[in-house]
């Protein structure tokens, strides 16, 4: 297996202001339009990334038994950061969210991580892609910040295997969000997503290679 590869966060960070720069023109031209990416989400998105590097250092295995609560700490970065003041003000929500991502259903971790590893001897990128279907579909594994997260989670599956994180940009807003809305409104076991999840994945396969920007791997 290739070896991990740490993150260039600035280069990281570049990316996803240079979005929030430009984000009211890139709106216009989505099918389904988007919140705007504002300050505080944009830090919190920062932190998820800071955590998928921690992750990569450590040598960390998101999918390994007894580390669902390193997936969940990565939904609960993009939703309340590190601020300690504002932990207690989402408690409820993070109680909400682990209840309903610990859950034994279809939007569960135990079915995330059981459909992960089914996909073992896949490319990265075809994992990293179906993972982020599994994740965004309904019933999806998080009560907020599934977009945010799951791009987290593909972020670890590529730099853990030597190849470049999905980092949102300018140039692939588009081709991201929607192919993402129409994921977002399917069901994980519905004869829709079963017809077209194979044109999905290698839809967003074809974007993380296509996007494949080394500068925000650490050393390039």
């Amino acid at each position: 297996m290739p070896k991990a590869r740490r993150l260039n966060l600035d280069a990281i960070e570049a990316s996803l202001r240079a979005v929030q720069a430009d984000f009211e023109r890139i709106n216009a031209t989505l099918d389904t339009p988007r919140d705007p990416l504002g300050n505080a989400v944009l830090e919190r998105m920062l932190l998820g990334y800071e955590l998928v590097d921690a992750y990569l250092a450590d040598g960390v295995d998101l999918f390994a038994t007894g580390h669902s609560s390193l997936l969940l700490e990565l939904n609960v970065r993009v939703l309340c950061g590190l601020d300690a003041a504002l932990r207690p003000e989402c408690s409820s929500q993070l109680e909400a969210t682990e209840e309903h991502f610990y859950a034994a259903t279809d939007g569960g971790v135990e079915s995330l991580v059981n459909w992960v590893r089914g996909l073992n001897g896949a490319p990265a990128r075809r994992r990293a892609a179906s993972t982020y279907i599994h994740i965004l579909s309904q019933p999806q594994l998080f009560i907020e910040g599934n977009h945010r997260t799951g791009s987290l989670v593909m972020s670890w599956i590529l730099a853990n295997d030597g190849k470049p994180p999905f980092v949102l940009s300018v140039e692939n807003a588009k081709a991201y969000f929607d192919p993402s809305a129409l994921v977002k409104s399917s069901r994980k076991h519905s004869l829709r997503l079963l017809l077209e999840r194979p044109k999905l994945v290698k839809r967003f396969a074809d974007l993380l290679k296509e996007d494949a920007e080394k500068i925000h791997l650490d050393g390039h």
